[in-house]
């Protein structure tokens, strides 16, 4: 089997897959911690500063400012979208303290306690398209912003699909910029010794489309759970299924 019949082009050796939304279902959990960490934020500001309270909207405002982007990153770009600025506070800030750590920690907090209670799925496609790859030989990677990532593999049980893995954690300790920057994506193909244009992106989140296509990856695949296929194609995918199933085939 060649890299043609994955639906990717000839002289692609490696596959760099982003995490939530296109190897699990955890995107909607994401966004339901965001809304619900946000939300009690926005309600508390509006009493105390007698201003309209405007809901977290967790599809358009999930998708504009946070998907796909270091938590800290998410909760400035939400933030400054509705003119608030606040003190960045230090990593250990208790969870909900009105600072940007604080405010990420307690989304931190949300999304593992509905992890944790509902627990984590992979999708079917998904899997089997990352077990065809490896059987094709191609190198795999999972490239993740989130600091969760190991344990939302091993949930899912699909931890040893991966040869290497770049996420939150990796980022912070190596001072990665995160998407929409490539950086992340850069490391991963040096980590599998391959160049950026030998390699496949795989993203549903804008920031992470940005970053495959701002390095000059081989080939963007676009994931679209969430019915944003033109936004992704703008963003710069070369594909975009609903699946990664779909791509079994083409050529």
């Amino acid at each position: 089997m060649k890299a043609t019949d994955l639906g990717l082009p000839d002289g692609i050796r490696a596959c760099l897959f982003d995490l939530d939304g296109v190897l699990t279902q955890t995107a909607k959990v994401h966004a339901a911690a965001w809304k619900e960490m946000f939300d009690v934020y926005l309600r508390e500001r509006a009493r105390s500063y007698g201003e309209p309270y405007v809901p977290f909207d967790p599809v358009g405002d999930y998708d504009t400012y946070v998907d796909g982007k270091p938590r800290a990153d998410g909760t400035r770009s939400f933030l400054a979208s509705r003119g608030i600025v606040l003190p960045e506070g230090k990593p250990d800030d208790r969870p909900g303290a009105e600072t940007v750590e604080g405010l990420s920690n307690r989304k931190n907090e949300i999304v593992l306690r509905r992890m944790r209670d509902d627990g984590v799925q992979a999708y079917d496609g998904s899997v089997r398209y990352v077990r065809t790859a490896r059987d094709a030989g191609l190198r795999r990677a999972v490239v993740s912003s989130s600091a969760n990532c190991r344990d939302v593999l091993v949930a899912a049980g699909i931890e040893d699909l991966f040869e290497v893995r770049v996420d939150g954690l990796t980022a912070q300790r190596d001072r990665l910029a995160g998407k929409p920057e490539p950086d992340m994506y850069f490391a991963a193909a040096r980590a599998l010794a391959m160049a950026p244009g030998q390699c496949a992106v795989f993203e549903d989140a804008l920031a992470g489309v940005a970053a495959g296509r701002a390095g000059g990856f081989g080939f963007v695949v676009g994931v679209d759970r969430v019915g944003q296929a033109a936004e992704l194609t703008a963003h710069g995918a070369d594909v975009v299924v609903t699946d990664l199933a779909e791509l079994q085939g083409q050529s």
